[in-house]
């Protein structure tokens, strides 16, 4: 699909002005909101914007609060993983 935008001279000009090439950023800006909206996955991103899955991990990173955990939940894993751990000792 291809999909055109029209924005007003003076305007393109501003944005022009945050550097990179626009039409990548609007790209970016699509697929970055795509996955906040959870319409595209991690993977689908990277493949969006033709990106390794560090690349997209690093984009989403700089975006999306993509490992936002709370600490409980990170203290109840850690309990978990060491449960774990000392039943395979």
């Amino acid at each position: 699909m291809e999909i055109t935008i029209h924005i007003p001279d003076a305007l393109a000009h501003s944005l022009e002005q945050g550097g990179g090439d626009l039409s990548r950023r609007t790209l970016e800006a699509l697929a970055i909101d795509g996955y906040r909206q959870g319409s595209l996955t991690q993977l689908q991103v990277g493949q969006l914007l033709g990106l390794s899955r560090i690349e997209t991990e690093d984009l989403l990173t700089r975006h999306v609060a993509l490992y936002d955990y709370d600490p409980a939940e990170l203290d109840r894993e850690a309990r978990a993983f060491e449960k774990l751990s000392e039943r395979t000792r």
